[in-house]
């Protein structure tokens, strides 16, 4: 019986959701065994698949509705469950009630942030971002653990893991704008300048791996709120200038 490369093309993009969802459950695995470099490792393999399932998708020309939502289902594993329990397990027990609050709500707000982010597509893939996407905040969640796992203290300063996943997850919900690589017009920017920006990313991610990616993640996530920040900067200024020229 042969297989129709049609019928092939299509389940390709839905092996690497399937292998993203592995690898999450897995990373819960691990961290009930108390592997949590491991099982942050695995939330990062996650989103390595995650990244090739949509790439591929379009490539082949197959993306699908069941693809969508199969995606879907699988950040909520990978990039919802996974990380949460790996914060609430790794240090988040040791702080009682408001360990169990923060997974709680890294889950919450996660599934929200999925919901919207479906209704919102689901005509068009959108240029920017509204809100931290979640593989994003998986992954900065992951770096911590990694960060602290290899420079330790974490029994010390463990509240700020809890504080970056609580202030990750309410990004998520947020209507702050976040920069889309998927759509990126090469013609209009200055191609030289972003394979130099590129190449010291990646040569700085080579040499210092958690700590580049970790760097990587925050200045991303840190953006949003400084971009925010700035155009309300402005336009208080302008408000400001437009009352005093009235005022006269």
């Amino acid at each position: 019986m042969n297989t129709h490369p049609r019928s092939l093309a299509y389940l390709l993009p839905n092996l690497f959701t399937a292998a993203s969802i592995f690898a999450g459950v897995y990373s819960m695995i691990a961290s009930v065994n108390g592997r949590f470099v491991f099982a942050a490792w695995m939330i990062l393999l996650s989103l390595l698949f995650d990244g090739l399932d949509g790439r591929v998708a379009r490539l082949t020309n197959t993306c699908s509705r069941f693809g969508v939502e199969f995606d879907s289902l699988a950040d909520m594993i990978a990039f919802g469950a996974a990380p949460s329990m790996l914060i609430y397990l790794y240090i988040g027990h040791d702080y009682g009630r408001y360990g169990v609050l923060v997974s709680a709500l890294f889950v919450i707000f996660g599934a929200i942030r999925l919901a919207r982010f479906n209704v919102m597509t689901a005509r068009s893939e959108p240029s920017v971002f509204i809100g931290v996407p979640i593989p994003t905040a998986a992954t900065f969640v992951a770096v911590q653990v990694l960060l602290f796992s290899k420079y330790g203290g974490h029994h010390t300063y463990g509240w700020v893991i809890l504080i970056g996943a609580l202030v990750t997850a309410l990004l998520m919900v947020s209507n702050i704008r976040y920069p889309s690589f998927k759509k990126v017009d090469m013609h209009a920017m200055h191609v030289k300048r972003v394979l130099v920006a590129l190449l010291v990313a990646a040569s700085l991610i080579f040499l210092f791996p958690i700590e580049g990616v970790a760097l990587f993640f925050t200045l991303y996530i840190l953006y949003g709120p400084v971009r925010a920040a700035w155009f309300f900067y402005r336009r208080y200024t302008l408000l400001r200038k437009y009352r005093r020229r009235h005022k006269k």
